[in-house]
């Protein structure tokens, strides 16, 4: 009778021990995931989210040619879900967002974690307001003027590279 017990103590030593390892394996596997940042804050680029990657260039005051890689974000999904969520953006990267038509447009930071400079952009393409907006702020910041397209990028990017309000953008398929 103890040899059974012993050998049903054993094999169940033995079960919990392989799951035990099969844990730790998992959560391993999981943490390698989170370390990476540029991972964790990169778009996903398939399925039904995944983002137009496109450019825009922007002439600023000195008559200098400013590029941003962007991701268009076009649909009201797309839009709603903006930069939320990412802990980085590239230097020189930003998102786009499309309107159907020029209107008074409105954007705010919640649950969005990086500080971002925003610029609204008229159906012509001039700037026509700049704004930098704080992580996780849900004050709204409204266009001073009505635009069709607003452009997030870093916090600061527009003033480092001498970009302001009544510079020309040159749209994505002009």
């Amino acid at each position: 009778m103890k040899g059974k017990i012993r050998s049903e103590m054993r094999r169940s030593m033995a079960i919990l021990a392989v799951l035990f390892a099969s844990l730790l394996l998992v959560v391993g596997c999981g943490e390698q995931k989170n370390e990476s940042s540029s991972e964790a804050s990169a778009p996903p680029t398939t399925g039904p989210e995944a983002l137009r990657r496109s450019s825009v260039s922007i002439t600023n005051t000195e008559g200098e040619m400013v590029v941003v890689r962007v991701e268009v974000a076009t649909t009201t999904a797309e839009k709603q879900r903006g930069l939320m969520g990412r802990t980085a953006l590239a230097e020189d990267a930003g998102m786009l967002f499309v309107f159907d038509r020029e209107q008074q447009l409105s954007f705010w930071m919640k649950d969005t974690l990086i500080p971002l400079s925003i610029a609204y952009i008229n159906e012509s393409g001039r700037i026509v307001d700049i704004q930098d907006m704080q992580p996780l702020d849900e004050t709204p910041h409204l266009s001073a003027e009505p635009a069709k397209y607003a452009l997030e990028v870093n916090q600061g990017f527009f003033k480092e590279q001498g970009v302001e309000v009544g510079n020309k953008v040159s749209l994505p398929g002009e």
